[in-house]
């Protein structure tokens, strides 16, 4: 079995790629499996070497190394390849899909522990020929994520100053947007705040809305956040944060479906693991157990 280690070296600010770096050297030079270290060079560029090595055909285990963005590469390059296997060997600032883990998390932060996992099938999100393997959402939160980048090259801004700004700015623009939703028979024609769809719990970094969601169970966990005034936009995203949903159902309501299509009448931003779509008609779909994931053996949900 080949073992692949894809490394982005700017995930993170780069603050633990070096550790990263030479722990894979260290480590792999006692193994007697083939395996390789590869440093990704740009956008896609993940999911092109991920493709590229799963075409031999032979057994192969893929480490993502990096944080979410870049295991959602190594995600669209490794589904539909059962010969594929593939984990979360984090570099990142959030590292939010092996969140799910309930325990053992911490385990994931050393290389021994994958090299002897455990091995499970995770469902996937597809949307606009995009996978997903943790959240999707459209709406406030993606019109976010969608500008960040219109502010962190501004003179002095940095880090988590640019988010603040397209928050308010796109509060400043209004909180809520018509959409045309249908999931599970049911059509909702109306203003929504957000719409989240939850294969894993967290996203954001801070931001876990369906803290019971399972990557294996078969199952979108949706939450449909209605629209709400700029005066009570603060308490709501704490209780959604928290996954707290409950208590407010006449704001946000929770289904669950394996497909659910958004429509509107002009382009909007969809968030795919934090990576971002525009698209005028969006129809997710969930694809049971359609990757290989392993984990430590002293991970669970």
């Amino acid at each position: 079995m080949k073992h692949l280690f894809i490394l982005n070296p700017t995930a993170g600010g780069g603050k633990r790629t070096e550790q990263v770096r030479t722990e894979i050297l260290e480590t792999m030079e006692t193994q007697s499996d083939p395996w390789e270290l590869y440093e990704t060079q740009g956008i896609q560029d993940a999911t092109r070497k991920v493709s590229e090595a799963a075409a031999t055909g032979e057994p192969l285990r893929v480490y993502a190394c990096g944080g979410d963005g870049t295991l959602n590469e190594c995600v669209n390059g490794a589904v539909g390849q059962p010969h594929v296997a593939l984990t979360h060997f984090p570099a990142g600032t959030g590292n939010d899909f092996i969140k799910t883990f309930t325990t053992g998390t911490e385990h994931f932060f050393k290389l021994q522990n994958l090299l002897d996992p455990q091995e499970m099938a995770v469902d996937i999100m597809e949307v606009g020929g995009r996978y997903g393997i943790n959240i999707c959402s459209v709406g406030l939160d993606a019109r976010i994520a969608a500008d960040v980048h219109q502010y962190s090259g501004l003179p002095g801004v940095k880090g988590k100053t640019a988010y603040f700004l397209s928050l308010f700015a796109n509060i400043g623009k209004g909180i809520a947007r018509p959409f045309e939703v249908e999931v599970g028979g049911v059509n909702y024609n109306q203003k929504f705040t957000l719409i989240c769809l939850c294969n894993g719990r967290s996203y954001g970094g801070a931001f876990t809305p369906v803290p019971e969601a399972l990557p294996n169970d078969g199952l979108f966990d949706i939450l449909l956040v209605d629209k709400i005034s700029r005066a009570g936009a603060l308490g709501l995203v704490q209780k959604y944060a928290a996954g707290r949903y409950r208590e407010i159902p006449k704001l946000i309501a929770h289904v669950q479906n394996t497909e659910m299509t958004i429509r509107s009448d002009r382009k909007f931003p969809v968030n795919v693991d934090g990576e971002i779509l525009y698209m005028q008609e969006a129809t997710f779909r969930l694809l049971p157990a359609a990757l290989r994931f392993f984990a430590p053996k002293q991970a669970g949900f």
